[in-house]
């Protein structure tokens, strides 16, 4: 490969955390070569946000963001805010808005977002090459020396921002992982992340004929005042398990075996609302009641109807309220508080938004992501051990972590 002069540093990478690396650097005047394997740049940016690229959230907080060490991203956020990248896309004139929970995205499309980096890259003199597989690295004359399909080319400072595991047909590879073990770096165990829940035989069972049922609802990934988190948003019901926003959230912070507890009526007081009806309505049957404040198809599931084969048997019987006790009625309220599943596992890679996990930021400094064990060598974005929640916290970790780096090259 011929460039137009030795650059001082090698970018792989020419995805969100690889370009914004390297614009930060070539602002600095520094000579810098971003390559990638794939023909085009920025592919993940186009199909984010539902083409419309989340590209921030103004509440990007370290405590929003899974890792080992929750402390390491605190330098970078600082450092490079979500209202530093805002003022990035107003100087070029680019239409956004807040959707829900300080999400920011493209009121056109994610091309902009992309466009408005291929030209800040060109702007700091960044030279791309496309197409370009790296086949192997190795340390050379204080520097690096990378073997191409291209050929072979040399720097003194190699950035890696290639990314997680997370959906692998848009090129996704483990080569940030692998060349980490190479040069001794620890690892923290990879695995899927902002990812849907797929179901044993029996839950499916339970949730048999509600494919497209949408609940309002509180998830929490593990047990009833475990540590973790819990999210509000959509939940889904899929013909495989559970999927929609909440579910995504939860899912970063679930390990296999783990149940996942569901709040169906967030806003309800559910046990007292079925007594008010018993003394209202004695007469309206269980499911009837239920149906006014969940969707009427899981209602009606619950209480063992509207399976496709006609089988009976759900989780609660429907009966006259005046049948039941206040008891029986505040044990309903207290399920459907507390609805819960184990989840036989996710989707896994295949459609997970990130890869929880990755490069151990023990081997890395917080204010430059360098690794300790070899000067030069640096590691942005998804490859790192911190992953953001859903909703633009991720890329505002690309955008931190790359102009970090960038500063450090």
């Amino acid at each position: 490969m011929t460039v137009s002069s030795p650059p001082d540093v090698i970018v792989i990478g020419a995805g969100a955390a690889g370009l914004f690396t390297a614009i930060a650097a070539g602002k600095r005047g520094r000579r810098v070569l971003v390559i990638d394997h794939a023909p085009e740049a920025g592919r993940k940016i186009l199909i984010s946000g539902g083409g419309r690229c989340n590209f921030t959230n103004v509440d990007a907080q370290p405590a929003r963001y899974l890792s080992t060490n929750p402390h390491f991203c605190i330098s970078a956020l600082r450092r490079y805010t979500p209202r530093d990248f805002l003022d990035l896309v107003e100087r070029h004139g680019i239409a956004w808005h807040e959707k829900k929970l300080g999400q920011l995205f493209c009121d056109n499309s994610a091309r902009d977002i992309l466009a408005m980096l291929l030209n800040e890259a060109a702007d700091a003199g960044v030279e791309p090459a496309l197409d370009c597989a790296v086949t192997g690295v190795r340390r050379a004359d204080g520097g690096f020396v990378l073997e191409t399909a291209r050929g072979q080319l040399t720097a003194p400072r190699l950035v890696v921002a290639t990314g997680g595991l997370s959906i692998p047909k848009m090129g996704a590879t483990d080569f940030a992982h692998r060349l980490a073990r190479q040069f001794g770096l620890d690892m923290v165990r990879p695995r899927p992340g902002l990812v849907p829940f797929t179901f044993t035989p029996r839950d499916l069972a339970r949730t048999q004929g509600l494919s497209g049922v949408a609940l309002d609802a509180v998830v929490r990934a593990g047990p009833i005042g475990s540590k973790g988190a819990a999210f509000r948003e959509a939940l889904l019901i899929t013909h495989r398990g559970l999927s929609g926003p909440s579910i995504l959230q939860a899912s970063s912070y679930w390990q296999p075996g783990q149940p996942i507890t569901v709040d169906l009526t967030p806003d309800l007081d559910l046990a007292e609302h079925l007594k008010a009806a018993k003394r209202a309505r004695p007469n309206a049957e269980l499911k009837t009641i239920l149906g006014d404040v969940l969707p009427r198809r899981f209602a009606d599931r619950l209480c063992g109807e509207g399976a496709p084969n006609g089988e009976k048997g759900g989780e609660v019987e429907s009966r006259p309220l005046r049948d039941l006790s206040d008891k029986s009625l505040a044990a309903v309220g207290e399920m459907l508080r507390r609805w819960t599943v184990v989840p036989a596992g996710t989707e896994g890679y295949r459609t997970a938004e990130v890869t929880v996990g990755g490069i151990d930021t023990n081997e890395l400094s917080s204010k430059t992501l360098e690794a300790k064990k070899v000067p030069g060598l640096h590691f942005v974005g998804e490859a790192v051990d911190v992953t953001g929640w859903l909703g633009g916290y991720n890329f505002q970790w690309a955008w931190s972590s790359g102009w970090v780096a960038g500063q450090a090259v």
